[in-house]
């Protein structure tokens, strides 16, 4: 009886999840892009920090250009970070903020801090922002002053972000997510209702 001979398995290579890697791609984009000049990010370079290929860039976004522009747009963060009635809105900015950074590693506000750093596309940067954030976050409160308030809700989650993402304070970094927010969101919140 002569034994039964099965050829070698190769195994199959695992189809690659599209929306993890798009994530992955739009991740690797927005670090790069809070730490060098718009016009020195090459696709290459958002590849290797993603783990893809440049073309498979090219597949999901077309070119540098468009996966910039998303990169470069508030709206999905921006509502996210405003997905709460008004009366709890300066806790869960508080929370998106801190949870973001801690468990997903990316601010939803805070590559609007290097604007600075990429002349003309810091400028699409700055009007994404006043509008898809701070014009947004205005149209949801009463009272006077909304425009100033909605500035000063956001400027203080911002500071929040750039004392934990960028200072990297030690403290802030050692409290919990709900101590942090215990303590900064009436801050927030004052200036969202009067």
């Amino acid at each position: 009886m002569s034994a039964v001979s099965t050829p070698p398995v190769t195994p199959t290579p695992a189809r690659r999840d599209a929306e993890a890697t798009k994530a992955a791609i739009l991740k690797a984009a927005r670090y790069l892009l809070a730490r060098h000049a718009h016009a020195d990010i090459t696709l290459k370079a958002v590849a290797e920090r993603a783990g893809v290929s440049p073309p498979l860039i090219l597949k999901y976004f077309g070119n540098k250009d468009a996966l910039f522009a998303r990169v470069m747009s508030f709206e999905t963060d921006a509502a996210a970070l405003l997905a709460a009635p008004l009366e709890e809105l300066g806790p869960h900015m508080v929370r998106h903020v801190l949870v973001s950074q801690s468990e997903q590693g990316a601010d939803p506000l805070l590559r609007i801090v290097f604007a600075p750093l990429h002349g003309e596309q810091g400028d699409i940067l700055r009007a994404n922002f006043r509008t898809q954030v701070t014009d947004r976050l205005t149209d949801r409160l009463t009272g006077p002053d909304a425009g100033l308030r909605a500035e000063l809700a956001v400027a203080t989650l911002l500071g929040l972000g750039v004392m934990y993402g960028i200072a990297r304070g030690t403290e802030v970094r050692a409290s919990t997510v709900d101590a942090l927010v215990d303590r900064y969101a009436p801050a927030v919140q004052a200036h969202l209702t009067l």
